[in-house]
């Protein structure tokens, strides 16, 4: 793998401790044990080595002819216990990771919850958050909780599409923490409640606490922008544009617990309260979600339900439109990264990225205790 010069932009040492000044003095074990960690880039298995992995070389084959032929995929990245097994696309270029950004944002929230800048319990009115036309009393009472579990009850606009705010209850109508709806206002909002209370850019921060502790090969700070329409929400979407080997960086963080090569970069606690299921299937919204197999925890996706067992009990993912996912399957110490570059005007189908989990997990050897969780 032909590694591109880092882009990473020099920030303040002072700045850089004090966002990790949270991490834990003595490093914790991480969930994978025997994982390793890339350095300035990733340790690829190839050829015959992948057997001694216990990687089948035929059906991986099979994997990259699928995605070439029958998908839309641009980019992924499978790691296995921190080495990559498998590579597709182009892994290197930056493009839009859609709603991720979500995932990456409760990482980042972390250190500040733990040294208490940011209270979970304070509530709208607490901070003096408000929006375009004004919260309703009731709204007001949302807390920061609320909002990055997706449960506020606050149905005002957003200021980008790509939620379920359309088939929002009435304004007015759910009482915060009781009704979760995946909604844009909620995830915005967070943004921006985040950068009130520390007085940091997200930017900054992710390139903090994330794109210089783990080494990400491709980060540009520049690359990096909000949009969305200001005059229906005063908070705009913080959007991401990283590589798809910078986002295994992310998902073998999330993997070992916050843990890397040595340094506990983000607590053990946090990595592991993000990723637990806040929403159970059976309580999504609207109805129709729980006909899926996710609940939904701190902004990751959870495996959950009646066929979330085996190698997908405790897995999760960060997902986006049009085929941008992080997934984690910490009972095989696997990472599967997967990109689809939205500029080409093309998206990966959710049964592709399906099929592509499948040819993984049989080109692995992966025993199903029985049908996959899309198998209905």
């Amino acid at each position: 793998m032909t590694r591109r010069t880092s882009r990473l932009v020099p920030f303040p040492l002072p700045a850089l401790l004090a966002a990790l000044a949270v991490a834990t003095a003595t490093p914790l074990a991480a969930q994978c044990n025997d994982c390793v960690f890339p350095g300035e880039s990733w340790e690829v298995v190839r050829g015959p080595q992948l057997t001694e992995y216990g990687w089948d070389r035929q059906v991986l084959a099979r994997a990259s002819a699928f995605l070439r032929d029958s998908a839309n995929s641009t980019g992924v990245v499978v790691a296995h216990k921190g080495r990559v097994v498998f590579t597709f696309g182009d892994i290197e270029e930056l493009s839009y990771l859609a709603s991720v950004r979500k995932s990456i944002l409760a990482m980042l929230y972390g250190p500040w919850v733990e040294n208490g800048v940011i209270d979970l319990d304070a509530t709208m009115e607490d901070l003096g958050v408000d929006d375009v036309g004004g919260l309703l009393p009731i709204e007001r009472q949302a807390t920061v909780d609320h909002l990055i579990t997706a449960r506020s009850g606050v149905y005002h606009p957003a200021s980008n599409a790509g939620d379920n705010l359309a088939d929002a209850p009435p304004r007015g109508s759910r009482q915060p923490g009781t009704y979760m709806l995946y909604s844009n206002w909620d995830f915005n909002a967070a943004g921006a409640v985040f950068e009130q209370l520390t007085g940091r850019n997200i930017y900054d921060e992710a390139q903090a606490q994330l794109a210089i502790p783990l080494g990400f090969e491709d980060w540009d700070r520049s690359a990096q922008r909000k949009s969305g329409n200001l005059g229906v929400s005063r908070n705009p979407a913080y959007h991401f544009w990283l590589s798809t080997r910078d986002m295994a960086r992310i998902g073998h963080l999330m993997l070992n617990e916050g843990a890397w090569n040595g340094e506990q970069v983000m607590s053990r606690d946090w990595s592991r309260r993000i990723v637990s299921v806040v929403t159970p299937l059976e309580e999504m919204n609207p109805p129709g979600r729980r006909d899926g197999y996710f609940g939904y925890g701190y902004m990751w996706w959870i495996f959950d339900g009646p066929l979330a067992g085996g190698p997908f009990e405790g897995a999760y993912t960060g997902r986006g439109a049009v085929g941008q996912w992080i997934s984690v399957f910490p009972s095989l110490d696997l990472v599967i990264a997967h990109k689809t570059k939205s500029d080409y005007g093309r998206t990966t189908s959710w049964r592709s990225w399906q099929r592509l989990v499948e040819l993984l997990f049989e080109a692995h050897s992966v025993e199903m205790p029985g049908p996959y969780p899309w198998a209905r």
